[in-house]
């Protein structure tokens, strides 16, 4: 029997390209987690201890490492989210998907050549690229149980505030990462707005060409096409 994480990695790869491991044998438990939280630094102790994503090259792989709190999991057992998606499982379903997401991004640029750096650019094209692909896998769910009615107008809000709205105005101390979230929320919310705008086949050309792009031209791109949005 297949696991929602299975399945969730699945989708990813059918979108982009298969990372050739089975990415749930990188899930580390509490103990571990803390042991990289210590190593990462203190910028870290900031971020959610419900779900994490360690990231670091070494001796010419990848390693990484998975973290999903007690809490979370329980959540997603409690009300799966593959019998429907609710206010009681929503938040947890976004946490967990992102993290798979932070993986598999960070597997295929290594594949690429590119390795996990702590610059902020890296930090912030992974950021971008989960919240605009967690939202479309967001619609997927909420599609499949709409059939054979169409996704409403209060789906799409509702799914809106639980992925943007209710975490635009998160507070850190530390305001690298507090410029790092608003950013990328800001532009992921403007960008999941243009691809609804699109049919699904132009939707899935339109990711995988914006995957490919480095942060700075992922932010040029709906930069401009915010502006192609108000001059028409």
């Amino acid at each position: 029997m297949s696991t929602l994480f299975s399945e969730i990695q699945r989708l990813l790869e059918r979108t982009y390209s298969s990372v050739g491991l089975n990415l749930e044998e990188c899930l580390i438990d509490r103990r571990r987690c803390s042991q990289l939280s210590t190593l990462a630094g203190a910028q870290t102790a900031e971020l959610s201890m419900l779900a994490r994503t360690f990231l670091r090259a070494a001796d010419g792989r990848l390693r990484v490492g998975i973290y999903y709190s007690t809490w979370l999991i329980e959540q997603l057992e409690k009300h799966d989210p593959r019998s429907g998606l609710s206010d009681a499982n929503i938040s947890a379903l976004i946490a967990f998907v992102e993290e798979i997401n932070h993986a598999l991004h960070a597997a295929l640029k290594f594949q690429g050549g590119e390795v996990p750096t702590h610059d902020e650019e890296y930090a912030r094209n992974l950021e971008l690229q989960a919240q605009v692909d967690t939202y479309l896998v967001l619609l997927l769910f909420v599609a499949f149980f709409r059939r054979p009615g169409k996704i409403t107008r209060a789906d799409r809000r509702w799914l809106r505030f639980h992925m943007f709205e209710s975490r635009h105005n998160r507070s850190f101390r530390d305001r690298t990462i507090s410029a790092r979230y608003r950013e990328t929320t800001a532009l992921a919310r403007s960008y999941t707005g243009y691809l609804e705008s699109l049919a699904a086949s132009r939707r899935v050309e339109e990711i995988r060409v914006f995957h490919a792009l480095e942060y700075n031209r992922k932010r040029e791109r709906i930069l401009a096409l915010q502006d192609r949005i108000r001059k028409s």
